[in-house]
């Protein structure tokens, strides 16, 4: 597998396939140079291309080229310090700087105030110009120097809006990809952790990270992840969620097959449980890969609270997973097809209430359940404000509308209010999705065969599972095939001191299991 990998760049960057392109190499005229850059960018009114002169006459000509939308312009003038090196600096006695001496003195890496490297040819100028650095061309020279530079002001380090927590770190990841990787180093101070990246899409040029700790992470696995990724740089991926489609095993199944997180304290401890983690530019998601069910019961906060209080919240989370799958379906299978299943008390108290509803138990579990899903999403995309007390009134307001009009009975009405509530418990959005999405095909079983219907969609469901796999792994690892040893962060959460050991110290390439989440 690393013979697909190809050096493109001098900082390390790898596409994973080769080009058969040919570059276009610099000019020995500035002029040719110039004019070939600024037909190329044409129309692109925040690139500046400053001509400037050096030397003891100002005889020569240099050209600086950045654009103004991604350089910070404090970043700029620091840079016009720095050209101070080669502008008055004097090889010898009255020797003056000549192109000859510049070429030199940067190619033997001569001392300046900020790193440089070099580059020849016209389409590296185009990438790292577009990733935010300037570039200067020398007259009678045929490279280029390029510098790095800090891009525009973006959102700073916050706590993840998705991902509260009661106890533990406040640190969310941003859209900036250095800043997201530093955090990471920061939590993993170990050379076995390795960041590799390339970069994906013609147009957009979009850097995608990906990293695993090395002697922890299962081989086959990462040779596998790699293999699914291979050639992706032909494709314009803008977001971490586009890399799904390649990644995941089964395209059709609702089950999430990976995990998305804000924390960098639940992705470190994702390394360090063998996972790998994928970032893509301009996107705070990490993806962690591959991810197994009974990872999506826990959360990090599992490990910042008493093993006893852990444990509670997290069978509460499996009971609640259980109710929002399942209760609608429960419900519409009882009161159709087995009401002698019902106590007497309380059968008599559903059917009261359902005197003068004019649909069955389906019909109306239906019209309810396709209600709150639309009150749900315009919750979501409404400005954040406005759409909670959408949600909230609108619950109300609907629920008590449709009782008043005899279109939904009240035992209804609680029941999908207690599937919405038990849905919210469920940490993980993916996971909640393939709850909504398998609601329904349960309510259609058990409205069409009862009982016997619903237990043969919730089997059907199980077997799919089993079969399901994840990067080549087992998508219910640990449960089956069955593992005792991983049953202790399961269900349950023992001490830490049970568990929580170096990655050094465990036994290494599992397949599944989730220390930690």
């Amino acid at each position: 597998m690393a013979a697909q990998y190809e050096e493109i760049t001098r900082d390390g960057a790898f596409n994973l396939a080769t080009t058969n392109k040919t570059k276009q190499p610099f000019a020995s005229d500035l002029a040719t140079n110039r004019q070939q850059m600024e037909l190329v960018f044409a129309n692109c009114h925040d690139m500046v291309f400053e001509i400037w002169n050096y030397g003891d006459e100002l005889q020569f000509e240099a050209m600086t080229v950045y654009c103004c939308s991604l350089v910070s312009m404090q970043k700029h003038k620091i840079l016009e310090q720095t050209l101070s090196d080669l502008v008055f600096h004097r090889a010898g006695i009255a020797e003056p700087v000549t192109p000859t001496f510049v070429s030199s003195y940067f190619g033997n890496k001569g001392v300046t105030k900020h790193p440089f490297f070099l580059i020849c040819t016209l389409e590296e100028a185009y990438k790292w110009l577009m990733d935010g650095h300037v570039v200067i061309l020398i007259d009678q020279w045929d490279e280029a120097i390029v510098y790095r530079t800090e891009g525009p002001s973006k959102r700073q380090v916050t706590e993840p809006v998705n991902e509260p927590v009661v106890h533990g770190p406040r640190e969310g990841t941003v859209e900036n990809l250095e800043i997201n990787i530093g955090m990471l180093r920061q939590r993993i101070k170990n050379p076995q952790f390795k960041i590799e990246y390339f970069y994906a899409g013609e147009i957009a040029r979009n850097k995608i990270v990906f990293g695993y700790l090395e002697g922890v992470v299962n081989p086959e696995v990462l040779l596998e992840f790699r293999s699914r990724i291979a050639g992706m740089e032909q494709y314009e991926v803008l977001e971490t969620s586009y890399l799904e489609d390649w990644i995941e095993d089964s395209h059709y199944t609702p089950f999430p097959q990976v995990r998305y997180t804000e924390r960098t304290d639940s992705a470190a401890a994702s390394l360090m449980d063998g996972k790998i983690i994928v970032m893509v530019e301009n996107s705070p998601m990490i993806m962690i890969c591959p991810a197994l069910f009974v990872e999506f019961m826990g959360t990090s906060e599992d490990y910042y609270v008493r093993s006893v209080f852990a444990t509670f919240v997290r069978l509460l989370r499996i009971i609640a997973f259980l109710i929002a799958l399942t209760l609608p379906s429960i419900y519409i299978a009882l009161s159709t097809f087995h009401p002698e299943l019902i106590p007497t008390v309380l059968l008599l108290a559903i059917l009261d209430t359902r005197e003068g509803i004019p649909f069955p138990a389906f019909v109306e579990a239906l019209i309810m359940e396709v209600s709150f899903e639309l009150l749900r999403e315009a919750g979501i995309r409404l400005p954040r404000p406005v759409g909670s007390a959408v949600s909230i009134v609108g619950a109300l307001v609907i629920g008590q509308a449709a009782i008043m009009a005899k279109i939904a009975s009240p035992i209804m009405v609680i029941v999908i209010a207690t599937t919405g509530i038990a849905s919210f418990a469920i940490p993980h959005y993916d996971i909640a999705i393939a709850i909504r999405v398998l609601r329904f095909p349960m309510m259609i079983a058990a409205g069409l065969m009862g009982g016997y219907g619903l237990m043969a969609a919730f089997l059907l469901t199980l077997l799919h599972m089993t079969c399901l796999h994840t990067l080549g792994q087992p998508y219910l690892s640990s449960l089956a095939p069955l593992k005792i040893r991983d049953l202790r962060d399961i269900f349950i959460r023992v001490p830490l001191e049970y568990f929580l050991r170096s990655p050094r110290n465990r036994r290494l390439h599992r397949s599944g299991g989730n220390n930690r989440s």
